[in-house]
């Protein structure tokens, strides 16, 4: 069944390939993971906010499950487990064909000391960018370890967040209300602190430790 699967989903990567539509109605962003047990850091980050986070709940973008029927946002990303170590064949069909699927950047996630996933994703879609997310700290030097000539950018253990807002500025250079919401995004960022600065200072550390 799982071999089914497999190929079934191998297969659909390839016909969507083929369908040439519209960028408007293609993903912009492609999330894979090297296993369903990344899902909480590579989407709403566990402990910390995630990729999921910061596409939907900062930038207004959506989830696309169906690639045929697009959701009424401009602005999606979809999500794949496509293992490096176990389904090899899928994960290169994904990078193979995201490019011809409209896909405009990949943000790649694995774990474990052999996080193969991000850095193979990068040489097999390249000349498209390639975020990787390292899901633990003994993941880092596996994604970042690429060799020169074969680019592969990476944010820090666990920050999924980030590399949800590193692709967004990647679109960002040709999409203008992706920068609009990126610097929105920002603003609230300074307020925020701005917002504490003021509340600490005027009433006191004392007042400010006990709120």
């Amino acid at each position: 069944m799982a071999a089914n699967s497999v190929a079934e989903l191998i297969d659909r990567l390839h016909r969507e390939a083929e369908l040439d539509l519209p960028d408007d109605e293609t993903p912009d962003v492609g999330i894979v993971m090297g296993s369903d047990s990344d899902l909480e850091v590579m989407s709403t980050g566990g402990r910390r906010r995630g990729a999921y986070d910061a596409f939907v709940e900062e930038l207004g973008f959506e989830e696309q499950t169906d690639y045929e029927n697009p959701p009424e946002a401009r602005f999606t990303f979809e999500t794949y487990v496509t293992s490096a170590h176990r389904t090899p064949e899928l994960m290169t069909a994904y990078a193979e064909t995201a490019e011809d699927r409209g896909l405009e950047v990949l943000i790649a996630g694995a774990g474990g000391k052999s996080a193969d996933l991000p850095n193979m994703t990068a040489s097999i879609a390249y000349p498209l960018p390639v975020i990787g997310v390292p899901v633990q700290e003994k993941s880092v030097d596996s994604v970042i370890g690429m060799p020169t000539g074969a680019p592969l950018v990476a944010v820090d253990a666990g920050k999924s967040f980030n590399a949800a807002l590193s692709a967004a500025q990647i679109l960002a250079r040709q999409h203008e209300p992706v920068r609009e919401r990126l610097l929105e995004y920002h603003e609230g960022l300074r307020e925020e602190v701005g917002e504490v600065s003021r509340r600490l200072h005027d009433g006191g550390t004392a007042a400010f430790s006990n709120e």
